[in-house]
């Protein structure tokens, strides 16, 4: 099953987050098969880099997606990711 989640980065009380397409019976560590955007919270504002076409696309594949996913997609202020 195809799943849309966090990966965490960063160092140490420094979280950065990749928003990534992955099997869901692998690790979170395992290879991923797309990544869509990225969420760095802990910068004031939090900045959030996301291409949503690409994840309406896995989304009408059949992907679940993680509830902190969900609303990460759910806020307008995400910029297109490059």
């Amino acid at each position: 099953m195809v799943k849309i989640r966090l990966r965490r980065m960063g160092a140490r009380n420094r979280p950065y987050y990749r928003i990534v397409v992955s099997d869901s019976r692998l690790t979170s560590r395992a290879e991923v098969l797309e990544e869509l955007g990225s969420y760095d919270p802990v910068v004031n504002p939090p900045v959030l880099a996301l291409d949503r076409e690409r994840a309406k696309h896995w989304i009408a594949r059949g992907a679940l997606v993680s509830p902190t996913v969900k609303s990460l997609l759910e806020r307008p202020e995400a910029v297109p990711a490059a």
